[in-house]
């Protein structure tokens, strides 16, 4: 039995009418079919929305101030420790021993930024994640 040759324009038309649980459905057999994953290519793609139009990823408003490593001056990076956070110093002292360590979470880009700042100028090494 022959198989009708469906355009791709054609194709495209079917898929834009179809619902978002269709296309999930879509993609998971093509995924099973073939032995690919749609993932992979979805991280960097924009997102389609509800309506059809093109959707940027959402940016992050979170970001939490990790120090990785302290460097030549640990005392300098307890007292940077000590002067962001509401730790004591035997408190702060651990922080600083056991990295990496998150300092601050879930804090604005602007202020984990000066927080990095303020770690590298005592000579720490930290990551804004």
């Amino acid at each position: 039995m022959a198989k009708a040759k469906v355009s791709t324009e054609d194709l495209i038309k079917h898929i834009e009418g179809m619902s978002v649980l269709e296309l999930a459905n879509l993609v998971k057999e093509l995924e099973e079919k073939f032995g690919v994953s749609a993932q992979a290519m979805a991280a960097p793609m924009m997102v389609a929305g509800a309506e059809g139009g093109a959707v940027e990823p959402e940016e992050q408003t979170a970001f939490d101030v990790v120090l990785t490593s302290f460097g030549e001056k640990k005392i300098n990076v307890i007292k940077v420790v000590r002067e962001v956070t509401s730790l004591g110093l035997k408190e702060a002292k651990d922080l600083v021993d056991n990295l990496p360590n998150p300092v601050k979470e879930g804090i604005e880009k602007d202020e984990a930024d000066e927080l990095a700042k303020k770690f590298e100028a005592a000579g720490a090494e930290v990551e804004v994640k």
